[in-house]
């Protein structure tokens, strides 16, 4: 490309939605990195285009998949119609490996001719993949195999490390699970993937009728089933733990590779068994059906567009449809736009397809002044009261475990914690739902300080609460914790009251009541209910001797912990 091609490709990116991120080369990007043109000797000087992609369009991954969208963009292609012919293979899920990784979806690319550059892309494809949407192989991983050096019906099992018998892809010599996993460490690649089965009793594999292994997923193929360039009919299978992320997954590699096929555009569906005697066919490639309005696109958009303006719009965003009633159009979503959920997502669509820059500059009907909002602003005004008061304010994870905010406090469940699906680790296991915690967490990880500590933090904790739409509120709390020789509990008392002061609360609101706490977090005798307007607000005394214990402190503690978002509107 010359500069001024460069210039419209440029444009072209923008008005699609998309950034043309950089315009380089193999040998530039090393120049740049090493600084030095000679250590570039033999890079290759080929123009890269660097675009940047959104996350969620996987379709655009690809070469083959951002072609076929800007040329539909540009007018030059109709939007793709695939087509699937019925399965004549099946893939059999045995029950074994429901404790790993339960499903499978599968499909076959028929008559595909192969190239260098095509056979890179597809490879590249399944790459990026693994690192977007099957979240670096946890969720979904993919495998694909010379469908003609195999032999049907295949087979889905777990089975222990040493019964595996196989020749992982490019290399010579037979392993068996174990030794596979030891020979991996080495793989600056793979070895990333290995802790994603390596502690578990049985690995997934995927077999052939022949019981010869394709697949050892999500780490690596086979030897005995590679694809090269000289493949004709590929068996693509997906394995998962998410089997709505694994379809797409299947799709996105079926739609964008299907034009190498005779018939182009066309895919081999696969049945696949599972053990409870349902099957499924897969891939699907129907398009969805979204509903959406005119009304509503014009007044997102501030547009007056008909019905049919609206569908050549769509057309160029690979969405075709139909007007069902005055004002009501019946959008189909190919299977290529998985990012397409609801109505909103087809009015982007819409003001892509308008153009940005087309859209009308439309002054907003309200003249809104920018203000703090009122809780933070008396969160605020009572920071510097504490930390006036010598205390230092900490700022911890509003994430914690499960162990931290109940069993170490002493403290029973309540059931008002969220928690977490699927937590990466032990630490971040549910939503804080006190600050306390945090407080003797720190405490614990500072012991070399000299007492007295002192030490507060105000934040929001998180309480599960099913009369709002997300099922969770958040709830700004204050704590405050001192530790010395002693427990000192007329220290945080004296906090308390300077609280209460700023607060304006006189004493005659407000009160300690040590017979209705119950807080077991604190040691009986040395712990009350802080009760203002004859509501209880929080929690303040001497913190438990287990308690102290289970942080692994060295000297005693005193806190208070009270509800701040009462205060919002007094």
């Amino acid at each position: 490309m010359n500069q001024t091609e460069q210039d419209q490709f440029e444009k072209l990116c923008f008005d699609f939605g998309v950034e043309l991120d950089d315009v380089t080369s193999e040998k530039a990007e090393i120049e740049k990195e090493v600084g030095a043109g000679a250590r570039a000797e033999g890079a290759s000087e080929e123009v890269l285009y660097k675009i940047d992609i959104p996350a969620n369009r996987y379709d655009l991954l690809c070469m083959e998949g951002i072609t076929s969208a800007l040329r539909v963009f540009l007018g030059k292609d109709e939007p793709p119609r695939y087509q699937t012919t019925p399965a004549k293979l099946k893939t059999i899920v045995e029950p074994s490996v429901n404790v790993i990784r339960p499903f499978v979806v599968c499909a076959v690319l028929r008559n595909i001719t192969f190239d260098q550059n095509v056979y890179d892309s597809f490879i590249d494809l399944q790459d990026k993949l693994h690192h977007n949407i099957c979240r670096e192989r946890t969720l979904v991983s993919i495998g694909t195999h010379d469908l003609d050096a195999i032999e049907a019906p295949f087979y889905y099992r777990a089975n222990s490390p040493a019964d595996i018998k196989f020749t992982p892809l490019n290399r010579s010599k037979e392993l068996d699970g174990n030794e596979t996993m030891t020979a991996l460490e080495s793989d600056l690649h793979l070895k990333r993937y290995l802790y994603i089965i390596r502690k578990s009793p049985v690995y997934p594999v995927v077999c052939d009728n022949r019981n010869k292994v394709l697949s050892l997923p999500p780490i690596i193929n086979s030897e005995y089933s590679k694809i090269t360039l000289n493949t004709k009919n590929v068996f693509i299978e997906v394995t998962a733990t998410d089997l709505t992320k694994a379809n797409v997954v299947l799709d996105t590699m079926c739609t964008m590779f299907a034009q190498y096929c005779v018939p182009a555009l066309q895919v081999e569906q696969v049945t696949v068994e599972y053990p409870d005697g349902s099957s499924m066919v897969t891939p699907q490639l129907e398009p969805r059906k979204i509903e959406v309005s005119t009304a509503n696109i014009n007044q997102m958009l501030e547009l007056n567009l008909s019905s049919q303006e609206i569908l050549v719009l769509l057309k160029k965003m690979l969405l075709s449809g139909t007007e069902t009633q005055p004002g009501k159009l019946e959008i189909d979503i190919p299977p290529t736009r998985s990012d397409i959920f609801h109505e909103v997502d087809v009015i982007e669509d819409v003001a892509i397809a308008y153009g940005y820059n087309n859209l009308n500059v439309v002054p907003p009907k309200t003249v809104c002044n920018g203000a703090q909002q009122p809780l933070n602003m008396l969160t605020d005004l009572l920071r510097y009261e504490l930390a006036y008061a010598g205390y230092t304010e900490i700022l911890t994870f509003a994430l914690c475990s499960y162990a931290e905010n109940y069993a170490l406090l002493r403290r029973p469940d309540d059931n008002l914690a969220v928690k977490i699906g699927n937590p990466k680790t032990v630490d971040f296991e549910i939503g804080r739902t006190n600050l306390v915690s945090g407080l003797l967490k720190t405490l614990s990880n500072n012991k070399k300080l000299p007492i007295p500590v002192k030490l507060f933090e105000i934040a929001d904790v998180i309480l599960r609460d099913n009369s709002v739409d997300v099922g969770a509120i958040n709830s700004r709390r204050a704590a405050v914790l001192y530790s010395d020789s002693i427990g000192r509990f007329e220290y945080v008392h004296g906090v308390l009251d300077q609280l209460m002061l700023k607060l304006n609360i006189s004493k005659s609101r407000y009160y300690l009541d040590a017979v209705s706490c119950t807080d077991e977090a604190l040691f009986p005798g040395m712990r009350a209910n802080v009760i203002v307007d004859d509501k209880p607000i929080g929690v303040i005394g001497v913190v438990h001797p287990e308690v102290v214990k289970n942080f692994d402190l060295t000297f005693p503690c005193s806190v208070l912990e009270i509800d701040i978002q009462v205060f919002n509107k007094v």
